[in-house]
């Protein structure tokens, strides 16, 4: 038996009404969109809605939020809107302040304290040290210790002048007195009050001179022995010194540690921290009371020399009694939600800052910034996943932060030992919070495949659609949309012909009557710019020609590229016919897309045949300019052409197919009908109708299969045609599956139902080549073979032909062999 045709004998092109679906806006049961209420929920996305409150409500480690999607989705949107709402029900989280670490100087630590309570504390902690500064001013200028300090200082003079005493009463009685000289104390004679000259010394006798000798020796050693305990002394003097500045340190700033601690006395890490602070009060009160000036009059050189002492001194070392609140939730009214638009390392993880002092950089818990992830502690964090994968480890620290719970500040310099400067090892914070990352499906399965921890901490997929269906219902969510927009946005009110104008446009962006494109970034900017050709036309609503103004516009400023094409096939530097009968000669159509605008052009593709050994040659292929879709659907093609008209022998054929003048890559399979038809025509030596282009994929059986951009496709053919007059002949075969993804132009549109153009609905290969041929495409009999003089004959008998020819050549081959 011959294989089952799908022959459809006569095709009708489509009428007019099935090219464009339109919505009579009679039918909108208002008269401006002032006049509907906002929309309550999201449109046609109830499977990311469902995912996004499923990941919120779920409070388990991992369930963060991953949402996928083209841009212009409204992922962002929904996210924060889901995001904002729950946050308003949970509590503020509590503040995070760095204070110094009095024990390890490069360990800074941290406090928690109820929302608004940071900066508080900051506040009481600045007036402390102000009130201290002036209290110790105040008891160290005191009559009272300076009289306790004298005293002191007294008792030491008095036990040193007492030892010195005895050592010169010593002295006199053997008529020595004790003296001070650049070379020390020494001890000489005296007689009658004077001192004695070394010439009088000289004469006396040896006995004498011996005798003081002694006695000057064993004072000598007296007075070496009273001065070596003199440092011991001033020890003993520095030390009751201390302990007394202590005493009246710890009397003096008592009182004000107590207030705090009593204000703060259910904060334990604020207690603990209080104590360290009067502690260290006590023991460095001196760094309170440096009030000297340094400034030196009015002499330059004692300014700089000023100058340069304030660099020498380096930070106020006061500095370690501040506070760095590094988050501060008073202002918030619920769990905060962050959106972080520049996700590097240090603006996600927090880092710490350095200050240039003296050539060096130096560093302390005052220059502790913090990042997204403290920001968004407690609450809700919004992420746009290429931009995380871009920046240098930020990603490596999203995830260690969110598998460790905890925000620890790390430096790259430090990690990657880039730099070396005087560093932090600041306390980790402990971290809770629900990240949503945005990214298209792209970046979601590439993750997901490549690395092993993704899926641990993003278990939640919220898929976004980018259409809805197409219905009464949906219709009506759309213009209530269309309202709640225009009002967010401070837009005239929409007509209800503006808004049918824009649900019509909404169904052509989606490429299918059926289904609504719910991509709010295109729709947005529509609504944008035709409330921008209202106000220059000085309407106050917005009306169907404004918004088709706008979609003009926006075609315009994006279709250069178009026009350069289609001028070079007017002017013939690109050879398309569309007029004559040729035979292996067809006109394909191509879709190209430079950004958003997607516009398509017709190509010339032509075949060649010749007796062969049954391969079809794809040239494109062969120069390795085609694509694999490409290639398949080439290959499919040998593939037909063997079942149908070769099943018991040999496809005697060598055929090469090739799109005429294409210079670059070519890919996808809607051209396989195309390509079918022109082989078709070069084995029959049948001429095809140059006033047709085909699009449109084949399967082995020969069905037509559904194709993309089939709008840009009839369009981009009709510019052409158009441009170079109507006939009435012209047209394009289109797979009978795309009839309901029609949204065409009007002029189109009306082209069609004045008769100038046509569009016909193929399902099978047999109804494209009878219209593109005008020959019946024929049916097999019981044996397989076709009826004389339709194309399946003719195509039948030439490839006989050629097989007998094969068998004979191959028949002479081995006659001559032998």
């Amino acid at each position: 038996m011959g294989e089952t045709t799908q022959q459809g004998r006569g095709v009708n092109p489509l009428p007019a009404d099935q090219l464009y679906t339109k919505l009579d806006y009679s039918a909108l049961s208002f008269e401006t969109t002032d006049e509907l209420p906002d929309l309550s929920e999201i449109v046609g996305q109830p499977r990311a809605v469902e995912s996004v409150r499923f990941g919120i409500g779920i409070n388990k480690d991992g369930y963060n939020i991953f949402a996928l999607g083209p841009n212009g989705s409204g992922k962002k949107a929904l996210i924060t809107q889901f995001f904002e709402k729950q946050a308003k029900t949970e509590n503020v989280p509590w503040d995070w302040c760095y204070v110094h670490n009095f024990e390890q100087d490069h360990r800074p630590k941290t406090i928690s304290l109820p929302p608004g309570m940071g900066n508080q504390f900051r506040t009481d902690m600045e007036q402390l040290v102000e009130e201290v500064k002036s209290a110790l001013s105040t008891t160290f200028e005191s009559d009272e210790y300076r009289a306790r300090r004298r005293v002191i200082e007294e008792e030491f003079q008095e036990r040193q002048e007492k030892n010195l005493e005895e050592i010169q009463s010593q002295a006199k009685e053997h008529n020595l007195t004790m003296m001070r000289t650049p070379a020390g104390v020494v001890f000489a004679p005296v007689r009658d009050g004077e001192v004695i000259s070394p010439e009088e010394f000289q004469k006396l006798s040896e006995d004498e001179q011996e005798k003081l000798q002694e006695i000057v020796e064993d004072l000598q050693k007296k007075l070496q022995k009273v001065l070596q305990t003199v440092p011991a002394w001033q020890r003993e003097l520095r030390e009751r010194i201390r302990k007394l500045n202590q005493e009246v340190t710890t009397l003096a700033v008592g009182g004000l540690l107590q207030e705090l601690l009593q204000k703060f006395e259910t904060f334990p890490d604020v207690v603990d921290y209080l104590n360290s602070v009067e502690k260290d009060i006590v023991e460095n009160a001196q760094v309170f009371l440096k009030t000297e000036d340094l400034s030196g009059g009015e002499n330059p050189e004692n300014q700089l020399s000023a100058f340069m002492a304030r660099l020498r001194q380096g930070p106020s070392p006061l500095r370690r009694f501040q506070v760095n609140v590094i988050v501060d939730n008073g202002s918030l009214e619920g769990a905060p939600v962050v959106f972080e638009d520049y996700p590097t390392f240090q603006n996600l993880i927090g880092r710490t800052e350095h200050m240039a002092q003296m050539g060096a950089l130096l560093t302390d818990f005052t220059l502790i910034k913090p990042g997204a992830l403290h920001r968004a502690n407690g609450g809700y964090l919004i992420l746009d996943v290429r931009e995380v994968l871009l920046q240098p480890y930020a990603w490596d620290g999203l995830k260690r932060a969110l598998n460790s719970r905890q925000i620890k500040i790390e430096s790259i310099g430090e990690m990657l030992s880039i730099v070396s400067t005087v560093s932090l090892e600041p306390d980790p914070i402990p971290l809770k919070v629900k990240v949503a990352l945005l990214g298209d499906r792209l970046l979601y399965y590439m993750l997901s495949s490549l690395d092993p921890d993704f899926e641990e901490l993003f278990k939640v997929q919220a898929d976004f659609e980018e259409h809805m269906p197409r219905n009464p219902n949906t219709q009506d969510d759309y213009a209530r949309l269309v309202a709640t927009i225009a009002r967010k946005d401070n837009l005239k009110a929409f007509h209800r012909s503006a808004v049918s104008r824009i649900i019509e446009h909404a169904s052509r962006l989606v490429g299918d009557v059926e289904k609504l494109s719910i991509r709010m970034r295109d729709i947005s900017d529509l609504l944008r710019e035709a409330d921008f050709w209202a106000g220059q036309r000085e309407y106050q609503t917005v009306q169907s020609e404004d918004v088709q103004k706008a979609i003009n516009a926006q075609i315009y400023r994006a279709d250069r590229l178009r026009e350069r094409y289609q001028e070079n096939i007017l002017r013939d530097t690109i050879l398309i016919d569309t007029k004559g009968h040729k035979v292996g000669q067809i006109n394909g159509l191509s879709v190209i897309q430079p950004g958003n605008f997607a516009f398509a052009v017709p190509s010339r593709i032509t075949a060649r045949v010749r007796m062969g050994k049954g391969d079809v040659v794809n040239i494109e292929r062969e120069v390795e300019l085609s694509g694999p879709i490409h290639s398949k659907g080439v290959l499919i093609l040998a593939g037909f052409l063997g079942a149908r008209y070769s099943k018991d022998k040999p496809l005697s054929l060598s055929a090469s197919l090739v799109f005429e003048q294409s210079y670059s890559g070519v890919d996808g399979d809607s051209a396989s009908s195309a390509e079918l038809y022109a082989l078709l025509s070069a084995i029959a030596a049948v001429p095809i109708n140059q006033s047709l282009a085909v699009t449109g994929s084949v399967n082995q059986y020969g069905f037509v299969q559904a194709i993309g951009g089939v709008n840009e496709k009839i369009e981009g053919f009709y510019d052409i045609c158009n441009s170079r007059s109507l006939t009435g002949d012209q047209g394009v075969l289109i797979p009978a599956s795309n009839v309901k993804h029609l949204m065409l132009r009007e002029d189109v549109v009306e082209s069609v139902r004045s008769g100038e153009f046509k569009i016909y609905p193929i399902e099978h290969v047999d109804q494209g080549i009878e219209v593109l041929t005008g020959l019946a495409a024929g049916e097999p009999d019981s044996e397989g073979n076709y009826p004389e003089g339709t194309i399946n004959g003719i195509v039948q008998m030439r490839l006989d032909e050629l097989a007998k020819k094969s068998a004979r050549f191959g028949k002479n081959d081995a006659e001559t062999d032998e």
